[in-house]
């Protein structure tokens, strides 16, 4: 036994087998020796029956040891699978065959070795680099025993247009190729530093054993050399026959990723689910190229063999059908298209209508000028010229399509073009900052980008996928060093030459639509998956809650609404602003919008809203008026505080103001008005509705949604699946309605997890409900504190804490092992204080006695001259990130600024 000493490793799992040769590289009668993991025999003498076999096969230049957490889930009583993970021949402790095994023959050796072990059905083969081609290949040849496929960064195919990537091209130079993977030991080591965190040096040691001395690294140095680098290479048809075969399969597939791989990057990804379109995706953010040492793959993959069990234990003649696209979402099955109404509809009716020469859209210049706009009629005939454009540019049904241009009127134009073809757009906002962007952008891995200049450059520079596309035409220079093919100016006017040649295309209402990035606050942003049926669900839901209706005329000054105004039929104008940046609304270009259009409707972030307040003194005299004819104010994206509701109202005194709650995967959740939300408070304050109080209130689901919580138990947890709506039950918040996100896009970890009990989506948020029915928001799951004999969620304390005339923001956080925290508060003062670190006792002395009235024991309180805030939410306080400040701090620490 060779395997005795490697940590997780069980000794009896390790075993040799002679496997008689059909290769053509060996001669007749030639017997093989395999050595394998396996834990069959265990399982066996355990009396446990196994639900199928795993069939692992790692890659280059590993071995069965990267299976070994996989092997002791399967050997588990409570979901026995017999893992088999092999060493390929010259690899691991396998033979060494002295022969250069190509990837046809690879595939036909494992299948030697199956036949040898006499592995029937049913059989899931899992692979990882080269291994999962010749895994695949394997699946191919072997219909009647695979049910099953389970795979992480690996490629079955190459574009002929992309380069084969950098790490292998370096591996495959002459004057590098022995010495770099055979001679000595480093294409092992360089592989080892890709693991994210680093390996432990006796797991490192354990991947370094079987291939110590250059004798034993021959089968390394033939697995670079037999990367196909084109259609000349000897191993390019057996790779060829596997990338095609696959359009075939349908049998069950997971993907689990690493996005950080050198080698096998996301556009690799995206080749295999457009090959298994049926296959369930997760990313697993930050994880690289050995995702199995970087991040827990063995539960994932036995709660995907337990869901899909039914089907892998079926008889052999039985698919799967595909279910969501790769998503894991909710399904959309035997769903009417009767009552579909589609997002463009109402366009082409104003269009045609009494007011086709209004406008329909428009964006204010600096001076204060309207710029720019389209009446109805030109809006519709320039969407119907850009589709056409697109089509012949390539861009078609499933087409994913990234949208980096600003609100106004190109975007409106693009989003609508690129949705009435069938593709889906690709919205993630620039507030991301560069890292967040690339990071959600490379993962989408868009087809095409459209882009202004800024982002162009961007994607030239930071590698973001996707032929791009310029909104205005370009002079020949800049295009080359941009990479651009064209414009949206060039393909609108192709689209009008030659649109009317095309045939209509139909689009399927339960078809992806969009893809909207979260705003990362809690995390790596998530590409949030809509349908063409919930984007409209969407527009239904605004309209029926708001009265919002045709003829309407809205200021948008909150990005996502910016996009639905025209299927509102609402007139729509963008304020003179950076949209990424919400604090750059003044009260004079909201004032300047509002009167171009005679508004009647504003949409603003609360951020916004709160630098539209700070210099509303700018507003000049024709101003006023027009403010004054604003009937509906809605801010929304995170907390609005009542006291800047109450000052808003005073800058638009006819206007009902409306902080409606929600979040990118359902927007919005429910609806309060100022005057309830005066109401709630004063109910809380005295005592009069059970339940009120310790919070914020966000009022009643919208038109068409229900909520629930689940309770929180004392780890401050959610756990269970268990729906209530009585009034003072703290839990996590859920919401089910048309309008709720399809999934989350490539995360169908998280997709899982958010669907618990189904039909409902855990919103990550906790709240509770009072007697009248209203919902109050107590903060995110992530920060409740767990103090000693009780759960604390923020936002209670915190409203408290604020109501102190010397406090601007307060946050609360945690500090400590889970269960034992000290609660810390973190105030900004009015002044702002100076320095961050300990707060003078007076201060200090007020806001313990505050938070306490709103019972919560405050163990320490910190002042900071600012609140740090997210990355892309002005208004939303990180917390966690505070969390780290504050334990440092109160550790000794320097205090430097949260």
């Amino acid at each position: 036994m060779v395997a005795t000493l490697w940590p997780g490793v069980d000794p009896e799992w390790s075993r040799t087998i002679g496997v008689p040769s059909t290769s053509a590289v060996d001669a007749p009668g030639t017997v093989r020796r395999w050595h394998v993991l396996d834990n069959g025999a265990q399982l066996s003498r355990r009396g446990l029956a196994p639900a199928g076999t795993l069939l692992c096969v790692h890659g280059n230049p590993t071995w069965s040891y990267l299976w070994r957490t996989l092997l002791a889930a399967g050997s588990d009583a409570a979901h026995p699978w017999r893992v088999v993970a092999v060493d390929q021949l010259d690899m691991g402790y396998s033979e060494r065959s002295g022969t250069f095994r190509r990837l046809a023959d690879r595939i036909n050796d494992l299948g030697d070795l199956t036949d040898a072990l006499d592995l029937d059905g049913p059989v899931v083969t899992v692979g990882h680099d080269w291994g999962g081609v010749i895994s695949l290949g394997w699946a191919l040849a072997h219909p009647r025993q695979v049910k099953g496929v389970v795979l992480t960064n690996t490629a079955v195919h190459r574009p002929s247009d992309s380069a084969i990537p950098p790490a292998l091209r370096l591996a495959l130079h002459p004057l590098v190729h022995r010495w770099g993977t055979t001679t000595s030991d480093a294409f092992l080591r360089v592989t080892h530093s890709l693991a994210n965190p680093p390996l432990p040096a006796d797991i490192r040691d354990a991947y370094m054993a079987p291939y110590r001395g250059a004798s034993r690294r021959a089968g390394v140095g033939n697995f670079v050399a037999d990367i196909p680098a084109d259609a000349s290479h000897p191993s390019f048809p057996a790779l060829t026959r596997v990338a095609e075969g696959l359009r075939g399969l349908k049998v069950p597939a997971l993907m689990l990723w690493g996005p950080r791989d050198p080698i096998f990057s996301d556009r690799y990804l995206k080749d295999l689910i457009t090959r298994l379109p049926h296959a369930d995706v997760h990313r697993f953010e930050g994880a690289g190229h050995l995702v199995a040492e970087d991040r827990d793959i063995a539960t994932p993959v036995f709660q995907w063999l337990a869901e899909h069990g039914s089907v892998i234990a079926s008889e052999p003649d039985r698919v799967e059908e595909p279910t969501s696209g790769g998503h894991g979402g909710n399904g959309a099955a035997g769903r009417s298209h009767a009552d579909f109404r589609a997002l463009w509809e109402s366009l082409g009716e104003l269009a045609t209508g009494p007011a086709k020469e209004d406008i329909a859209v428009a964006e204010m210049a600096p001076d204060g000028s309207v710029g720019r706009s389209l009446s109805w009629q030109q809006l519709d005939r320039n969407i119907l010229d850009l589709s056409s454009g697109l089509r012949e540019a390539g861009v078609g049904n499933g087409s994913r399509v990234s949208l980096m241009v600003p609100p106004g009127v190109d975007l409106t134009v693009a989003l609508y073009a690129c949705l009435r073809i069938g593709a889906v757009v690709v919205v993630a906002d620039a507030g991301l900052g560069t890292r967040g962007l690339s990071r959600a952008l490379k993962g989408a891995t868009a087809d095409f980008l459209i882009g202004i200049d800024k982002a162009l450059a961007a994607a030239s520079v930071l590698g973001w996928p996707g032929r791009r596309i310029s909104v205005r035409d370009l002079p020949a220079a800049r295009r080359r060093i941009l990479g651009v093919e064209t414009s949206l100016t060039a393909l609108a006017g192709l689209g009008a030459k030659h649109g009317s040649g095309l045939p209509v295309h139909v689009v399927d209402p339960d078809a992806p639509a969009a893809v909207l990035f979260t705003s990362g606050s809690t995390g790596p942003a998530k590409g949030v998956l809509y349908t063409h049926r919930q984007l409209a669900a969407m527009r239904d839901t605004l309209a029926e809650t708001f009265g919002i209706r045709p003829g309407a005329r809205l200021v948008a000054g909150f990005a996502p609404f910016a996009l639905l105004g025209p299927a509102l039929g609402a007139v729509s104008v963008t304020p003179d602003m950076d949209v990424t940046a919400p604090r750059t609304l003044t009260a004079r270009a909201l004032a300047d919008a509002a009167a171009a259009i005679d508004a009647t409707v504003v949409f603003a972030s609360p951020a916004a809203l709160r630098n539209v307040l700070a210099t509303r003194d700018d507003v000049s005299g024709a101003g006023h008026p027009a403010l004054e004819g604003v009937g509906l104010l809605l801010s929304a994206g995170a907390p609005v505080p009542e006291r800047l509701l109450a000052q808003g109202q005073q800058l638009l005194p006819r206007a009902s103001l409306h902080t409606p709650y929600g979040m990118t995967e359902a927007l919005p959740v429910t609806d309060i008005s100022l005057e309830q939300i005066q109401a709630a408070d004063a109910e809380a304050a005295a005592g009069t509705v059970a339940g009120a109080g310790n919070g914020v209130c966000v009022g009643k689901p919208v038109h068409g949604a229900s909520v629930a919580v689940v309770p929180l138990a004392a780890d401050g947890t959610a756990p269970g699946s268990h729906a209530v709506t009585e009034a003072g039950v703290t839990g996590e918040i859920l919401v089910s309605a048309a309008h709720v996100k399809e999934a989350y896009d490539r995360l169908w970890l998280t997709q899982r997890g958010s669907i618990s009990p189904p039909g409902w989506h855990r919103t990550g948020d906790v709240g509770h409900f009072d007697d009248a029915g209203r919902l109050w928001v107590e903060g995110r799951l992530a920060h409740v504190v767990t103090a000693p004999g009780a759960v604390v969620t923020p936002v209670g304390a915190e409203r408290a804490i604020e109501s102190l005339d010397c406090v601007r923001l307060a946050a609360i956080t945690g500090v400590g092992p889970a269960g034992t925290q000290a609660v810390v508060a973190v105030v900004e003062t009015v002044p702002p204080s100076r320095k961050a670190g300990l707060a003078a006792p007076a201060l200090a002395a007020r806001v313990r006695e505050a938070a306490l009235e709103a019972g919560v024991k405050v163990s320490a309180v910190l002042a900071v001259p600012a609140q740090p805030t997210d990355i892309r939410h002005n208004a939303k306080i990180d917390r966690t990130r505070l969390s780290r400040w504050a334990s440092r701090v109160l550790a000794g620490g320097r205090p430097g600024e949260p």
